[in-house]
């Protein structure tokens, strides 16, 4: 059994998308190295598509998504109409398809539009000196601060997930992606809002710029902004460490 979910912009090219993903293994361009989830390049009547493959679950989960939780395709799908509805920039959303077994979920797809965009947050973390990098900082936190504002707590905001583009001399656009992990809220507090910062960089000096932005919109102390964001970040890359070296121990034969 399977089900495939066409945007309704994009009704009159469901055979091509479609075709699309029944090729997906053997066509398309691969983007990154594909070693969790592949995402692929595909030409739909010359606008050019991505389409994510996410891995195939372990069973537990295969049971979960059929019965008890939406997949991560239908999530990216819904997510990125619902930020689109909010005036939040994301790669406009084309389909989702779910194939079903009898014992759950096997091969699950996300189609959206290709977005080309000049740069990630990753650049800025990686070259401090990167062209005009405390002005798009300064406005990837009022963008940040935006999505709070709306109630969007997106849980994987970190370097690689917002694209940002140029669009005039100095102002520019930032897209979320990689979006099925997100809680929408009424209200978000004070925490809520510094933790959602916590993956982002561990630069000092990035953050106390954020937390000087940040604080003049949310008419807060910068020095109380910039503490908690501060803890959240050293929390989040001290667990970071640990993992990383505990791998390192049970994955010492490879």
């Amino acid at each position: 059994m399977s089900t495939t979910v066409i945007h309704k912009n994009f009704l009159s090219k469901k055979k091509e998308i479609k075709k699309n993903i029944s090729d997906f293994n053997t066509s398309g361009i691969l983007f990154g190295d594909g070693k969790r989830n592949k995402i692929k390049f595909f030409d739909l009547n010359g606008v050019t598509i991505n389409i994510k493959s996410f891995k195939i679950p372990h069973l537990i989960n295969k049971v979960a998504y059929k019965y008890f939780r939406k997949s991560k395709a239908r999530r990216s799908y819904e997510y990125a109409n619902r930020l689109l509805e909010s005036g939040i920039g994301t790669p406009k959303p084309i389909a989702y398809y779910e194939n079903f077994s009898v014992v759950g979920l096997q091969e699950s797809f996300y189609i959206s539009e290709h977005l080309q965009a000049e740069l990630t947050f990753r650049e800025l973390v990686l070259d401090q000196d990167y062209p005009d990098h405390e002005n798009i900082l300064r406005q990837f936190t009022k963008f940040t601060f935006d999505l709070h504002e709306k109630g969007v707590e997106f849980l994987d905001h970190s370097p690689g997930n917002t694209l940002i583009k140029k669009s005039s001399q100095n102002q520019y656009e930032f897209f979320l992606v990689d979006l099925n992990r997100m809680i929408f809220h009424e209200v978000m507090d004070f925490d809520s809002r510094m933790k959602n910062f916590h993956r982002l960089t561990p630069k000092t000096e990035m953050l106390a710029v954020m937390s000087d932005e940040y604080a003049k919109l949310y008419h807060k102390e910068y020095d109380e902004v910039f503490s908690k964001m501060c803890f959240y970040t050293d929390d989040f890359q001290v667990k970071l460490q640990k993992k990383i070296a505990l791998k390192k121990k049970l994955l010492f034969w490879r």
